[in-house]
């Protein structure tokens, strides 16, 4: 029986869902249209196999097959990063980073990382997170222009004396230099961890710094800049730590992993090892670096001045309407962003003084610098007279016409 006619109210929701994304343009940084083959997969038979344990090592019987998935899976990943250890189990890049603290860290050690108001992330020793409550953590940040400032982490860094020193981040659009970050721990004697979740799409085609051989752990999720499946992963050169790393991983905080994302997982690495990734990766700098040039250039500010990366950060401290404004009316426009806190931010971080927008989406869809200098006029357009709800109808009226240019599903798929 199929799920329309078990099921109509989830049916019609998952219809809508994709009417969104199809009409819509997506420009959140965070996320990305997977492939309809990594979906098959996901929604395949391996998602009946329970597998606890790790290939040729589990506590299941009946694993022969997923054992060989999961193989092919780890060796991609491996090859993909040039590294010697991937483990392909995390179900989040979350979970992925507890699993390297577990790993690494005993509660109530010290971590440094990136100040989630700067441009970090929740798991970087957040106080809300449990990375900030098992472990006592600090921060830095970025100064008023928006980039680290090296020297000012390596201040920091002798002070607090981590045991871990987290690099990588949610909302940072410059080059992230790993090997200064290695220096610093070196200086400090202490381990470098690297969460490449954002960059990660960008890092393995070369247009990205790359964290190895700098940094002693890798975490990622697999979506994002990578398109694969929503999921985690984490990378070693170091033996010792692939070892605590399995076992942080399974049974630490997980149980039986899902080899259904574990197998999507593997088919969305074979698609980052092509030669159309790189492509793929090189155009997405490029529409991220059109779409900010468009944005100075009708007089509002980015942070960091431009962007290196897959998005920009947009500052309205000096505009009279918060980041939660602009979301809101850029959203009744057909163009979903999520707002952001800023450098020097002054709002609360429901409100936030900024806008993060990014590319990876809508280059997946086919888009290049002419549609992202059309789309950031539409979005200056509407900022510029933001309480015009007859021009936010307008414009999603027209960025529908154009979205259905560039179709990335069809209603055949699902």
């Amino acid at each position: 029986m199929s799920l329309e006619s078990y099921d109509k109210e989830i049916f019609d929701l998952t219809q809508n869902e994709l009417k969104r994304q199809c009409d819509h343009l997506e420009m959140i940084a965070s996320e990305n249209f997977t492939y309809p083959e990594v979906m098959e997969v996901m929604g395949s038979i391996l998602t009946n196999k329970y597998a606890e344990g790790y290939p040729g090592k589990r506590y299941y019987g009946g694993c022969e097959f997923v054992d060989e998935i999961e193989q092919i899976a780890i060796d991609r990943c491996k090859k993909l990063f040039g590294c010697e250890f991937a483990n392909v189990q995390p179900n989040s890049g979350s979970q992925a980073n507890q699993g390297v603290y577990g790993a690494l860290l005993n509660p109530g050690d010290k971590i440094l990382g990136m100040d989630l108001s700067h441009g970090g992330h929740l798991t970087h020793g957040a106080k809300v997170s449990s990375s900030g409550k098992m472990y006592e953590s600090f921060f830095y940040g970025v100064e008023l222009d928006g980039r680290i400032n090296y020297d000012k982490v390596l201040e920091i860094a002798k002070v607090v004396r981590p045991k871990m020193i987290v690099c990588g981040a949610s909302a940072y659009a410059r080059q992230i230099d790993f090997a200064k970050f290695r220096a610093i721990a070196d200086e400090v004697g202490a381990y470098l961890f690297a969460d490449v979740a954002h960059i990660a799409g960008l890092v393995v085609a070369g247009e990205h710094n790359d964290p190895f051989p700098h940094c002693d752990v890798v975490s990622s999720t697999t979506h994002k800049t990578l398109r694969g499946p929503r999921g985690g992963i984490i990378m070693t050169n170091n033996e010792e730590f692939a070892k605590k790393i399995n076992s942080s991983i399974f049974p630490g905080i997980q149980g039986g992993p899902l080899m259904h994302v574990i197998a999507a997982k593997a088919v969305g690495f074979k698609h980052n090892l092509s030669d159309e990734w790189r492509v793929y990766a090189k155009q997405v700098k490029a529409n991220a670096k059109k779409l900010g040039e468009v944005m100075l250039s009708r007089g509002y500010d980015l942070v960091s001045g431009g962007t290196d990366n897959h998005l920009i950060l947009l500052s309205l401290l000096n505009k009279p309407f918060s980041g939660k404004d602009a979301d809101i009316a850029l959203g009744n426009s057909g163009i979903t962003v999520n707002k952001n806190t800023v450098p020097g931010e002054i709002r609360s971080p429901f409100v936030t003084s900024g806008v993060r927008i990014g590319s990876p989406a809508l280059t997946a869809r086919g888009m290049k610098e002419a549609e992202f200098e059309l789309i950031a006029n539409k979005i200056a357009d509407v900022l510029d007279d933001i309480n015009n709800t007859a021009l936010q109808a307008k414009v999603k009226a027209e960025l529908k016409e154009l979205a259905s240019k560039f179709i990335i599903y069809n209603k055949a798929m699902f």
